[in-house]
């Protein structure tokens, strides 16, 4: 005889509630990692609102490659600590992300490419981050479907090899997060506006909604590229732009590529799936839009990018393409933490074409930060205050493939 088994929800559905310690704006990755740490330290009077689906943002329109080899001593210990949690996230959440380090190869073709790649290789290995430099044998030994380009223009000079690196299944892990933050007593509320924030003697004392008014000490902005919308809302202009970002997969193919390949050069990335797909991805569009639409000349741009380094691609069919957009900061990197003159409204934004890979490790930050009232040492040098002291990040060169151009 057959038994039937209750289904089990993943999160709650509750009524939301007239008052709130904190309010998270967006449910994205970023806003529910924080959540989760949050969580852990005992703080659950905490609620996630979002406008749209949970994780239906930038984080439902990532391509959710993780690494750490960037550029900046701000910056690489960050990202390095981020990919230190993913690899440990599945076991800590109780849900499989299909994390696979499959390692990432940046190409270069040109002598200043080079040196670029170099410098980045020294920053990290100084720092203790896996990544080197090899040259054009290692390369035909790792990627031997690779068009080398001898005697053409452009030829494979060296590459930047990041064994840690890899790639993540981004819908399970806004799952996963969410499962436990709902668990550990935080309250999920998709389809629900920020319309407002009430603020009274330099301090925030709630939200309005499209559901009702919400009371709250603490608002911390985690809506990617409109945070500076909801920014606007108490009076602050951030320094952010908004860019559409594109990317796109083929039909699967039987295995011809164990790890992630980007060039410097032609500004494009491809990496297999375990189904067999090639995911191709590149530089963010080069103009400033809120729009969602994907684009035939960024179909071109990317295509014309992945044949120069696989042209026996020319023949495979492209299935889908999807588009999702960028806040892009002056220097290219994040900004966490409170704002001066504002008490209880936090930033977590500015991630630009980063975000996914960082949400472990800047989630467990603002949490740190919210529950002790000091800001991490890993998260002070991303204030949104730099701008105005002139302590600039400038982690532009850590996205060679991604870059705009």
């Amino acid at each position: 005889m057959f038994q039937l088994f209750k289904k089990e929800r993943m999160w709650r559905d509750p009524e939301l509630k007239p008052h709130y310690d904190i309010v998270i704006a967006g449910a994205g990755v970023h806003g529910l990692a924080i959540a989760y740490y949050l969580g852990q330290r005992g703080i659950t009077n905490v609620a996630l609102l979002d406008k749209g689906y949970l994780g239906g943002g930038a984080s439902a329109r990532s391509t959710a490659i993780i690494r750490a080899n960037y550029v900046t001593p701000e910056g690489i210990p960050f990202f390095y600590e981020s990919v230190k949690l993913y690899e440990d996230l599945s076991q800590d959440l109780g849900y499989n992300l299909l994390f696979s380090q499959m390692g990432r190869l940046e190409l270069a073709h040109t002598e200043s490419s080079v040196y670029a790649l170099r410098t980045r290789a020294d920053a990290n290995a100084a720092l203790g981050v896996d990544s080197r430099i090899i040259g054009t044998d290692d390369i035909r030994e790792l990627v031997p479907i690779l068009d080398m380009r001898e005697g053409n223009d452009l030829p494979v000079l060296a590459g930047l090899y990041h064994p840690p690196a890899g790639v993540i299944r981004h819908d399970a892990v806004i799952w996963a997060y969410a499962r436990a933050a709902d668990r550990r007593g935080a309250e999920i509320h998709p389809f629900t506006e920020i319309t407002a924030i009430n603020q009274s003697n330099g301090r925030v004392t709630g939200v309005e909604t499209n559901r009702g008014p919400i009371q709250t000490d603490l608002v911390i902005n985690c809506t990617a590229a409109w945070s500076s919308t909801i920014a606007e809302m108490v009076g602050i202009d951030l320094p952010m732009i908004t860019h559409p970002l594109q990317a796109m997969v083929t039909e699967p193919l039987k295995p011809i590529l164990k790890l992630g390949v980007s060039s410097t050069n032609f500004h494009v990335y491809v990496y297999q799936t375990d189904r067999g797909e090639l995911v191709m991805g590149g530089a963010v569009d080069h103009y400033t839009s809120y729009s969602l639409k994907s684009t035939f000349p960024m179909m071109e741009e990317l295509s014309a990018g992945a044949l120069r380094m696989f042209p026996f691609l020319k023949d495979v069919n492209i299935l889908r393409q999807w588009t999702g957009i960028c806040d892009m900061t002056p220097d290219y990197a994040p900004i966490m933490g409170p704002v001066s003159g504002l008490d209880g409204f936090l930033l977590n934004c500015g991630w630009g074409t980063y975000g996914f890979k960082a949400a472990p490790i800047s989630g467990k930050m603002m949490a740190e930060l919210i529950d002790t009232g000091e800001t991490p040492d890993l998260i002070k040098p991303f204030s949104l205050d730099r701008f105005s002291d002139g302590r600039l990040v400038n982690e532009k060169g850590a996205a060679s493939s991604a870059a705009l151009h």
